[in-house]
């Protein structure tokens, strides 16, 4: 993988290829820096990407391949370095729009800017191996009984996907910030008809794509709006159980390379804490890899009200790291960490100290960590961004940050 990686920075750097990208944890305030109008921003990363699009086509067929490898998900994992969210993008949701609206509407509705080819070469180019691709499916779902989808927005998911899948990178593909399942046993029928349509068309859009595009059942799954969102119950939990084997019996009734492709299965609201972890019931299945999210220590890395110091807190990144070992590492499962970070609260130094940790606990138990990028810098939001985008202007904020991480990473 390492040689991939200097060949893929080899790649882009002949090509002269720079870029931008966007990515946000649930509850999350953004702030956009578009300055430009997005269609002249759309119109002048597709003028580049086209120029380009005859000189890329032999490099990308060498790096990416659609091969579904017999190999174990323990085997596919232990390839991965670390990740990138493309956060607050295709996730955007209660938007206002339907479905058969130009997708543009809903991808920019949250102040992410028009994703490229460029955004995420920048992204790759940068030193992630990894891309986790939030998409919100609700308002793309015509109301016929089917739950179909609008075919433009597949269109549109499926463009982004192959800006890294075509790259030789991973990409995990989701359903995320969804209302049209509940979490409740009353629910949970309707709510098993629509996760098995919603996938069912997913799955046979991807069918030919090789290992290195994984499916992620549900996002952060929960009770919401009630008093125990974060922290769960028993209904809740043995809902999300049934939820997972019907995602997992979707996917492979599809058959072809859907039969092997690894499945992400996430517990109740993807949460770190040990009790929802040891609750996840994973369905009969040799492909399966435990999603978790964990924003921690909480005080320093999620909470606006918290600390900015770190002081080398390690007990719950420790006991974490201890818990995912113990219930599903040392079993063959893997994990991938597909949340994480810690807010900006201007202490650079301190969050640079805490990403070397993490990344190094993480890669002591063999799993890998996705930082969430929310593009939000500034205002009384969670402001996990990294890549700032204003037109054609694209740097990393925290450059020494992201160096920290991808170094660590590949130690």
């Amino acid at each position: 993988m390492r040689k991939k990686r200097l060949n893929l920075a080899a790649v882009l750097l002949a090509l002269g290829l720079v870029g931008c990208a966007s990515g946000s944890s649930e509850n999350e305030t953004t702030t956009a820096f578009n300055e430009q109008p997005t269609e002249t921003v759309a119109k002048t990363q597709e003028q580049t990407e086209e120029a380009t699009e005859a000189e890329t086509e032999t490099e990308e067929e060498k790096l990416y391949s659609d091969e579904m490898r017999d190999i174990t998900p323990m085997q596919l994992v232990k390839e991965m370095h670390v990740g990138w969210n493309l956060g607050n993008t295709l996730d955007s949701s209660d938007t206002g729009h339907g479905p058969g609206e130009s997708p543009q509407i809903f991808e920019t509705a949250w102040g992410a800017q028009y994703t490229s080819q460029i955004q995420m070469d920048k992204v790759l180019e940068a030193g992630y191996d990894v891309v986790r691709i939030p998409v919100s499916w609700g308002e793309h779902i015509y109301d016929d009984g089917k739950c179909t989808i609008d075919e433009a927005w597949m269109d549109r998911v499926q463009e982004i996907v192959d800006f890294v899948y075509k790259r030789g990178a991973y990409v995990i593909l989701n359903t995320h910030h969804e209302e049209w399942y509940k979490t409740f046993e009353d629910d949970k029928e309707e709510g098993k008809k629509k996760i098995a349509a919603v996938w069912k068309q997913i799955g046979e859009r991807f069918a030919d794509y090789g290992d290195h595009l994984i499916f992620e059942g549900l996002n952060e799954p929960r009770k919401k709006g009630t008093g125990v969102e974060w922290t769960g119950d028993k209904e809740a939990r043995d809902v999300i159980n049934e939820y997972m084997q019907t995602f997992v019996d979707t996917i492979r009734g599809l058959g072809g390379k859907n039969a092997k492709r690894c499945l992400m299965i996430t517990g109740y609201a993807a949460s770190s804490s040990k009790n929802n972890l040891a609750a996840i019931k994973l369905p009969e299945d040799d492909h399966l890899i435990v999603s978790v999210h964990a924003y921690i220590p909480y005080n320093f890395a999620l909470n606006k009200e918290g600390t900015s110091t770190w002081n080398n807190d390690t007990r719950d990144i420790d006991e974490l790291m201890k818990n995912l070992d113990e219930l599903f590492i040392s079993k063959g499962i893997p994990v991938i960490i597909g949340e994480f970070g810690a807010m900006n609260k201007e202490n650079l130094e301190e969050r640079i100290s805490w990403v070397k940790y993490y990344i190094s606990a993480a890669k002591k138990v063999g799993t890998v960590c996705v930082w969430w990028d929310n593009h939000s810098f500034r205002g009384n939001g969670e402001n996990f961004g990294l890549l700032h985008c204003n037109g054609m202007n694209i740097t990393w904020k925290y450059p020494e940050l992201v160096t920290a991480m991808v170094e660590e990473s590949r130690k």
